[in-house]
């Protein structure tokens, strides 16, 4: 009899939560009945902590800047607790533990998606520590953090107009991109690390959101369904939002070009969007590859795709292109698009197998992302990909220096946090 894993309902779009849209049914790879209460199994555990007043990391209102690391020892709320099934999609939204449930079946998900792209465990930089990953539920917290043996999450707004982090999927799996690369590339000196360092990692943290998004099936059919297969449509600006409604996609479709970078920077975020604006551009190219493998575009199509792209003729022809090409094969399309995700997610998962985080540039990642196609697929993307990074200016300009200190909300102004504990 073969064994099931273990049942949570998640919202993969923030949007749903806030519209009552029923959460969709997902399954992680940890067997029915070896998740207990929490949830919590051998990799991560959840808590709602009663009490608790500073978020886990260095507390700047303490005078000798106490690091706070898990476990929490306090009064915590009830647990979610698993049916007699061992799963946990029973439990109704609006209740804490469906938000612990949530957390949790998140985090876990996107695990068991990048594992699949690794195809190994993911080892956690804090293992030497704790045996297992903390997930706090803070609601004071006007943010969501990863840190070393935990991942934090509150929320923002106030009163009625709160909107809790446990129940959005692309803020909690852009904490677990954090972690994974964390994990992955080590924690560089603060003083030492570079600016693209700090912007690659953000860049990171959205593309595992984004890339795990797109194992939602829903995720998937509303935006071949609003674009019809002609995703560079996203990246005209003023359509962005009507034509998706999940954040990471909209994010991660941007026209940023690092030359608009090279007298300096502020905020590694912005610095992050032409790098992750080219893997989206990567993604989108790979989608018309395969697109074309399976002959449900034409080659002059595509390539008339490419030359209209950056012309204002471009929305208005091509999208009656696509709109009949679609209509022709939906579920091919769809097949297209799932097999450039994963290409892309094995991509860029070995790309960060062998990336160093020392003295990190774009240019590193990009050398380092076109040694990984032609290893695992004899450089068929090759032309594709060094196209879409000189188009992002990488390559070609160097990145000018950090313009302003990093912000109380910025991951890399709390890198501290990241260091093991001393012994």
């Amino acid at each position: 009899m073969a064994i099931c894993g273990t049942r949570f309902r998640l919202f993969p779009q923030a949007s749903f939560a806030a519209a009552e849209v029923a959460p969709e049914t997902v399954q992680i790879a940890t067997p029915a009945r070896q998740v207990g209460p929490g949830p919590a199994d051998h990799r991560a555990y959840t808590v709602y902590p009663i009490g608790k007043r500073q978020p886990y990391g260095i507390s700047m209102d303490l005078k000798d800047n106490t690091l706070s690391l898990p476990p929490w020892h306090g009064p915590i709320y009830l647990p979610a607790l698993p049916d007699a099934e061992g799963h946990f999609d029973y439990l109704p939204p609006g209740t804490k533990q469906f938000e612990m449930a949530h957390l949790f079946g998140t985090v876990r998900f996107v695990i068991d998606v990048w594992e699949s792209y690794f195809r190994r465990p993911i080892r956690w930089q804090f293992g030497r520590d704790f045996p297992r990953l903390e997930l706090s539920i803070l609601p004071s917290l006007q943010n969501a953090y990863a840190g070393y043996g935990f991942i934090e999450v509150g929320g923002h707004g106030e009163g009625e107009s709160f909107v809790p982090y446990s129940l959005n999927f692309d803020v909690i799996a852009h904490e677990v991109g954090h972690a994974i690369i964390y994990s992955e590339l080590g924690v560089p000196d603060p003083e030492a690390a570079t600016g693209e360092y700090f912007g690659f990692h953000e860049s990171a943290a959205d593309l595992v959101s984004l890339i795990s998004s797109l194992h939602f099936n829903s995720v998937v059919d509303d935006l071949l369904l609003t674009t019809r297969g002609n995703l560079y449509t996203l990246n005209q600006v003023s359509r962005m939002a009507e034509l998706s409604p999940d954040e990471q996609i909209r994010l991660s479709s941007n026209d940023r070009r690092l030359s608009e970078f090279s007298r300096g920077w502020k905020k590694e975020h912005d610095l992050s969007q032409p790098l992750t604006g080219a893997f989206f551009d990567i993604l989108v190219d790979i989608f018309h590859e395969e697109l074309l493998a399976r002959e449900l575009i034409t080659p002059s199509l595509e390539e008339m795709s490419d030359k209209l792209l950056a012309t204002p003729h471009y929305t208005s022809f091509m999208q009656r292109l696509f709109d009949d090409a679609f209509a022709r094969d939906p579920d091919g399309f769809k097949m297209a698009l799932l097999r450039a995700r994963d290409i892309l997610g094995t991509y860029l998962a070995t790309t960060w197998d062998l990336i160093e985080k020392d003295d990190l540039n774009y240019v590193d990642v990009a050398e380092v992302f076109l040694e990984v196609d032609r290893q695992l697929n004899g450089g068929r993307f090759l032309r594709l990909i060094r196209g879409n990074f000189d188009l992002r200016d990488i390559g070609w300009v160097e990145v000018g220096p950090q313009l302003q200190p990093f912000g109380s909300d910025s991951h890399a102004g709390s890198v501290r946090t990241l260091v093991p504990r001393k012994s």
